[in-house]
């Protein structure tokens, strides 16, 4: 699965594009919990704190997703792509994303923030905080 995730993430970059990092994410605005209040969990995680912005910003413009998707970092863009054949599904330019913030940890997973020059932002989360701090890394 590994090597296929690299593959992906590798897909689809314009000639001298150089891939920075990638990590399996989910966005917040699509997480799906299971079991018993799962209802109610999934309104509050997609809702609450899931995504900051007015209807033309940056982070309004990621689309509905499901599942897991990974997020790659190049010198030239960041953006979201499917894990198993390396389609983009949203994308911008590396210079309109300014910091990443680490979040507090839900119960399973890591949570971050992906703030855009716009003031918006975007909040994910990954099964690993050094996703995160890879990013972080990178991306200030």
């Amino acid at each position: 699965m590994s090597a296929l995730r690299e593959r992906s993430a590798h897909s689809r970059l314009t000639p001298g594009e150089q891939l920075l990092a990638y990590g399996s994410v989910v966005p917040a605005k699509s997480a799906k919990g299971v079991g018993v209040g799962a209802a109610v969990a999934n309104r509050l995680v997609n809702s609450v704190g899931a995504q900051a912005g007015e209807a033309g910003s940056i982070a309004a413009q990621v689309p509905p997703t499901s599942g897991a998707l990974l997020l790659r970092v190049t010198d030239q863009r960041v953006g979201l792509v499917r894990p198993l054949d390396g389609a983009p599904v949203w994308e911008v330019q590396r210079a309109w994303v300014t910091r990443v913030e680490r979040r507090p940890r839900t119960q399973l997973m890591a949570r971050f923030r992906l703030h855009f020059a716009d003031g918006s932002w975007l909040a994910f989360l990954t099964m690993r905080r050094r996703t995160i701090e890879q990013f972080r890394e990178l991306i200030g």
